[in-house]
């Protein structure tokens, strides 16, 4: 079945891997970007919008079957982005609901069974919530740390690693998640636009492997092939933490400070029943990186490796 698909944020990493596989299932793509200049990938159609002011929506949505929403604004020195991320949400499921659209699909974060919501998680929520009310078939996926050669959190993880030569270990070292192989991400998004309606509401998707932080960083040394011994604090020191590590890994501290507040509680998802619901095969963690890796040093080298 040949769909009308819109995909906002395009010029991103999922957005952009996400254009060309829908292509490729022969769907047709429109792109939805607030910079048109950096989409670098190919689309049928290309609208200039930006969703905070609400600027293109109604151009965008027009007569599409499937939204993609694939958008954050974390980053920036005013600490905002909830606010920020609400707003772009409400105006966005408004416009949805001005088109008749069917389906919005939204992929959003793991969030933790019996614990206080980070900021980062939080939005997420707020955010999925205000999209799955405004379509009668709307689709939230749930994900951890997704593992991918443009992955930021996994290059975040990746710089550190390579950068640091004894790992600093917070106390959240001994909580656990399930990362994701960027192939199933794309799988997942892929599939759920053609899905029945049954699969409408929000899915927690994960990798096969549940480890702790510590446990997943050591295993993507062993995949560098190098050795970094552990310092592990008794604390979290996430306020300061998180500006150090930004500038190690040349991060922008918007965007880590509130993934790393995150990492305070397990994140785990409820039930394994999405891949099932959706069909998907899901690859192991260690083939994840060795395949994230492969392909960054397609691009450029790892002092590390």
């Amino acid at each position: 079945m040949t769909m009308r698909t819109l995909v906002t944020g395009v010029s991103g990493y999922v957005g952009g891997e996400l254009a060309g596989r829908l292509r490729a299932d022969g769907h047709h793509v429109r792109g939805f970007a607030r910079a048109p200049q950096r989409v670098t990938v190919p689309v049928d159609e290309l609208v200039a919008g930006d969703v905070i002011t609400g600027a293109g929506l109604d151009e965008a949505l027009d007569g599409v079957d499937v939204a993609y929403y694939l958008i954050h604004s974390m980053e920036g020195s005013d600490g905002a982005f909830a606010e920020r991320e609400r707003a772009s949400a409400k105006a966005f499921a408004a416009a949805a609901g001005r088109a008749g659209l069917r389906r919005v699909v939204y992929l959003g974060g793991l969030v933790p069974a019996d614990a206080p919501l980070s900021r980062h998680l939080g939005s997420r929520l707020a955010v999925e919530s205000a999209l799955l009310g405004a379509v009668p078939e709307g689709v939230a996926l749930r994900a951890s740390i997704v593992i991918g050669a443009r992955s930021r959190s996994f290059r975040f993880l990746v710089r550190l690693i390579e950068r640091l030569p004894v790992m600093a270990l917070p106390a959240w070292r001994t909580n656990r998640t399930a990362p994701i192989d960027g192939r199933d991400v794309m799988e997942y998004l892929a599939r759920a636009a053609t899905a029945p309606a049954s699969t409408a509401g929000s899915w927690d998707i994960a990798g096969p492997d549940v480890m702790t932080y510590a446990d997943m960083i050591a295993r993507i040394a062993d995949a560098m092939m190098i050795r970094r011994p552990a310092l592990q604090l008794g604390v979290t020191l996430t306020p300061v933490a998180s500006v150090v590590a930004a500038a190690i890994a040349g991060e922008d501290p918007a965007l880590i400070s509130p993934l790393m507040e995150s990492l305070e509680h397990d994140l785990l998802p409820r039930d394994d029943a999405a891949a099932a619901a959706f069909g998907v095969h899901l690859h192991g963690f260690d083939a994840a990186v060795e395949r994230a890796l492969r392909e960054w040093e397609r691009t450029e080298e790892l002092a590390a490796r």
